[in-house]
């Protein structure tokens, strides 16, 4: 078990806060953001702690899985098969039309909590963050919450 080093008492607390806003041209679609999520990385100055990703919406998701597309079919292809379009749900009784897409965004969930270790994302190596669509074609924003401390300063390990 490790233990936290004097370096990391004289870090500095910080947390950062990003919105990215996403429109996707058909109603299903999955989109790598880990590069967002490097970014807010580096402009938070994160340096140990975590960032926190969650769509804002109850009609996509985020989650962590391999950047590569014939898995993200096989991703869209799963989902429609436990939550098909087209059925006559419940909540379309209320004039909606987008049921399925609520339960697909339960399937592969609303959030993910990225780890970053030593100024780094901290993923396994074929690892990548996804925004997954599901009743898109009208913008909609994911949330970036960095929690964590800075690393600290050349000044401050001198003292």
């Amino acid at each position: 078990m490790g233990a936290p080093s004097n370096d990391a008492a004289m870090a500095e607390l910080t947390t950062y806060t990003d919105y990215l806003t996403i429109t996707t041209a058909s109603r299903y679609e999955i989109r790598d953001i880990t590069d967002r999520v490097e970014r807010v990385r580096t402009e938070s100055g994160l340096y140990d702690g975590t960032i926190l990703v969650s769509t804002m919406h109850i009609t996509s998701s985020v989650f962590v899985n391999d950047h590569e597309p014939g898995l993200w079919s096989d991703i869209l292809e799963w989902v429609e098969k436990l939550a098909p379009a087209g059925l006559d749900y419940a909540h379309h009784q209320t004039g909606e039309d987008n049921g399925d897409a609520h339960l697909k965004r339960m399937l592969l969930g609303h959030q993910v909590i990225v780890p970053v270790t030593g100024g780094r994302l901290d993923l396994g190596p074929w690892e990548r963050v996804h925004y997954g669509e599901f009743d898109g074609m009208r913008p909609k924003r994911v949330l970036f919450k960095a929690f964590g401390v800075r690393a600290p300063s050349t000044s401050s390990r001198e003292a």
